[in-house]
């Protein structure tokens, strides 16, 4: 399979993808470029590309992610065949390097002068490809033609090298160290390198001959020496040639010739996670709001108790209907408090206008406010009231969703009761069954491993807020288990066994928990949870929340006693014991980028903090990354220096476009080692709780009539 998963990835993605596609042209560093050389432009804000191609023995594949108008950052893996050729003491004649990339648009295009930017290419993998660049891009007889001219240094600067002009301001620009970057077993951000060591000029244009059809001409600074010394590639000429053809939906087919010999093919695929396959969804459209004079108890009095029950299960009925579970109902004069718990929709506020239509159609005519709590595993979490008076104005007004919010109110949920709980609600059980996938990224001697099999998740609970929980897996098929490097730890092996778990499992009981969360007071969440906590390790886990109901700041604090697990994850635990937990700060920046860190012990029993940072559109798209540093020094972390990653999360309901809560998670760590190991716990309370506080609430509104 190698790494063409990529390219199937990215097709399916644009199958499902709604809209035009940007027709950006990428480079074969996956990047906006013309062939080899970068340019002064960016995608648009927050889109997604993903590239993959080969020329010569080199296969490049590479995620950009445009995170803000200014800033892009990539992350790409490339393979070059038999570059160590008859070397001996290598795992692998081919080089497998992993590399990430940042560029910073300084100034964007005018009519009056071109766009500037500045970049680092491979600031934090082995320096193979390490080079920085400042680079300018205009545009000429309604942007037919464009314009690049850059200055390079480092990988930049290996053809037409002159004295660094940066010398003017100092020396040591005009020397490049050769730094802790240059092998392959490294992952260190060597800033002493950055813009120094001789400078080179690199150049083009790009002539857009249709909408779609555009063709680059290119003179590259880059001669391509570590790669033709070791024979993979030839090399003779520095211009570059491209043809490129962009799809309407985002898909991008391009052929090129790089150095006057060596003829490759390109294929990308560039999409904006904030846009759904169908804008409205394939949901059914929700029930009108008939009016107080025809709601099933227009007329009765709730404070008869038969009426009541009557009033509960027709409403129960309804929200059913709904994928809403109704947990409680009290009535009190003209206000009604419902308890609901969503199980379909994946806004929230989608759930709560949802809910709010099947009261105003069940409820008598005098009730007149409506408040809403939904709760997260049983446990309340924010109140909504809402005035009918609101909802039967607004339900047809074009601006009637923000007009609703800005009437509506949302607090804290008052204490946990169990009054007017519908009987019968406890206890819950529930499960699911269905297939799983487990991957494995980036071993030299097959760079995508994959694990395919059947799981089995189960849930009881027998009161609001405690749980019992167990999740089963039964491999199929796959080759992680194939795997033949071994740990070469120096630290304790808390994660990089992997292997060894793959190896000497079959039947997996992956989890088996039990878990209560309640509210210990106002903004206050608490979750302790016990038993089988992950594949990996078992133990108890306590954690506390604090997060205030209107504020972008949460707070939190987790301690847990852990115990690794056999490696048949059975019931059997080894000898290895450790006490760990972290302090954490979150933080919603706005415009859906949130931050976080955590700061405590790790694992191994190593101290240090993570720090994190992701994008989130509305739809629950999400795409971020993290690093963190401990105490383990870089040697003793062995090889990437230090333990980082992206992640994703890709909502089901945005592929199919049919409303679920189902989401498909995956984190991509360059190099799975010891050092900066945090346990794997389910349900910790930022995630749980997040969705339900007034900051999200407020990002959904949009869909509260939908």
């Amino acid at each position: 399979m190698k790494l063409r998963c990529l390219a199937v990835l990215s097709l399916g993605l644009s199958l499902v993808s709604a809209g035009s596609g940007s027709a950006q042209t990428l480079s074969l560093y996956g990047t906006p470029g013309l062939v080899d050389m970068p340019t002064a432009q960016v995608l648009p804000d927050g889109n997604l590309a993903l590239t993959t191609n080969r020329f010569g023995g080199i296969v490049r594949n590479t995620l950009a992610f445009q995170l803000t108008p200014r800033i892009y950052g990539t992350f790409r893996y490339s393979i070059n065949r038999d570059f160590f050729g008859q070397a001996v003491n290598v795992s692998s004649v081919n080089l497998f390097d992993r590399s990430f990339d940042l560029h910073y648009q300084l100034g964007f295009e005018t009519d009056r002068r071109p766009g500037f930017a500045v970049g680092l290419r491979d600031f934090g993998g082995t320096g193979v490809l390490s080079g920085e660049y400042v680079v300018a891009t205009k545009g000429f007889a309604d942007d037919r033609f464009r314009v690049t001219a850059g200055l390079g240094w480092g990988r930049l600067a290996q053809r037409g090298g002159f004295t660094n002009p940066l010398g003017i301001i100092s020396d040591q620009f005009e020397t490049r160290p050769t730094g802790s970057g240059g092998g392959p077993n490294t992952g260190n951000i060597d800033i002493g390198q950055w813009f120094r060591g001789e400078a080179a000029l690199f150049g083009g244009i790009e002539y857009q001959a249709t909408d779609r059809l555009s063709f680059q001409l290119e003179y590259s600074s880059d001669a391509y020496n570590l790669e033709a010394a070791s024979d993979v590639v030839e090399i003779s000429s520095p211009i570059n040639i491209g043809l490129n053809y962009t799809y309407p939906s985002g898909s991008s087919i391009r052929a090129f010739l790089v150095g006057g010999r060596e003829i490759g093919f390109q294929y990308s695929f560039v999409f904006d996670p904030a846009k759904r396959r169908s804008p409205g969804g394939f949901d059914k459209a929700p029930e009108p709001i008939l009016g107080r004079d025809v709601a099933s108890f227009a007329d009765m009095e709730l404070s008869d108790r038969q009426a009541l029950t009557a009033a509960r299960k027709v409403l129960g009925d309804r929200l059913t209907a709904e994928g809403i579970d109704l947990e409680g109902l009290n009535v009190d004069g003209g206000r009604a408090t419902v308890r609901i718990q969503n199980n379909r929709w994946d806004i929230e506020a989608q759930a709560i206008g949802r809910t709010a239509r099947a009261m105003a159609n069940t409820l008598p005519s005098n009730i007149d406010t409506f408040v809403i709590i939904p709760q997260a595993r049983g446990v309340a979490n924010s109140a909504v009231t809402l005035q009918r008076a609101d909802l039967e104005e607004l339900d047809t007004n074009y601006d009637g969703a923000w007009l609703s919010l800005a009437r509506a109110r949302i607090d804290d949920a008052p204490p946990q009761s169990r009054e007017g709980e519908v009987p019968g609600i406890y206890p819950k059980f529930s499960y699911g069954l269905g297939p799983y996938t487990a991957f494995s990224f980036f071993d030299p001697n097959e760079p995508l491993r994959y694990e395919l099999g059947a799981q089995l998740s189960v849930t009881y609970a027998p009161l609001p807020g405690l749980s019992f929980d167990g999740l089963f897996r039964q491999p199929l098929t796959g080759n992680i288990d194939d795997a033949t490097r071994q740990s070469n730890s120096v630290i304790q092996r808390v994660r990089s066994d992997s292997l060894l778990y793959a190896q000497q499992s079959d039947f997996e009981i992956n989890r088996l928990t039990a878990e209560y969360m309640w509210r210990p007071g106002e903004d206050l969440f608490a979750r302790v949870t016990g038993g089988y906590l992950e594949n990996m390790f078992a133990g108890v886990s306590g954690e506390l929340l604090w997060y205030p109901i209107d504020s972008r700041l949460a707070m939190g604090l987790e301690i847990n006693y852990a115990k690794q697990r056999d490696f048949d994850m059975l019931f059997g635990l080894q000898d290895y014991d450790v006490i760990t937990g972290h302090a954490s700060a979150y933080y919603d920046l706005g415009k859906g980028y949130i931050t976080q860190i955590d700061a405590g012990r790790y694992l191994a029993g190593d101290w240090g903090a993570t720090f994190s940072l992701d994008r989130e559109f509305n739809n629950g798209f999400k795409v971020g990354g993290y690093f963190t540093l401990t105490d383990v020094s870089f040697d003793d972390f062995g090889e990437g220096s230090f333990d980082k990653g992206i992640r994703f999360t890709v909502p089901v309901s945005w592929l199919t476009g049919i409303p679920s809560r189902a989401v498909y998670s995956e984190t991509i760590q360059p190099v799975l080692r010891d050092g900066g190991a945090r346990l794997n716990v389910a349900n910790r309370l930022y995630g749980v709780t997040r969705d339900y506080r007034a900051q999200n609430l407020s990002n959904g509104w949009g869909r509260i009539f939908r």
